[in-house]
């Protein structure tokens, strides 16, 4: 059984964004999100409401992961990664056009000092 490769955008703190390819299997995304060999990174999917969806690392705010970009009114840390999402939550690759329009919109870096990042922390009790 050969792995579905995604292509995908990815996003790091203080660079411009750039495709790449990623396999779609649990190990591959955990280690996109990952800060060393040793840590494989938590995932936590952010759904943008279009059928696209970000991939982040769930602890990086705890984990004091580098501000990366805005988005509404949180701060995404770390590395994070832009792709598609099926009506059934299956992962898939961007389409050109929207590859074209993330670029653009996540195209400029940002930079966060620790105290903003601390302000979007939030708890959800249950």
């Amino acid at each position: 059984m050969t792995q579905k490769e995604l292509t995908v955008l990815m996003v790091e703190p203080g660079k411009h964004p750039m495709v790449t390819k990623i396999k779609d299997d649990l190990d591959s995304l955990q280690k996109a999100v990952s800060i060393g060999a040793d840590y494989h990174g938590l995932i936590k999917f952010v759904s943008l409401g279009n059928g696209d969806c970000i991939m982040c690392n769930e602890e990086g705010k705890l984990i004091g992961l580098d501000g990366n970009r805005r988005l509404g009114n949180d701060i995404l840390v770390g590395v994070f990664y832009i792709m598609s999402e099926n009506e059934d939550g299956e992962l898939m690759s961007l389409t050109d056009a929207k590859i074209k329009r993330y670029t653009e919109l996540f195209w400029e870096p940002e930079a966060f000092d620790r105290a903003e990042i601390e302000e979007t922390l939030t708890c959800h009790f249950i």
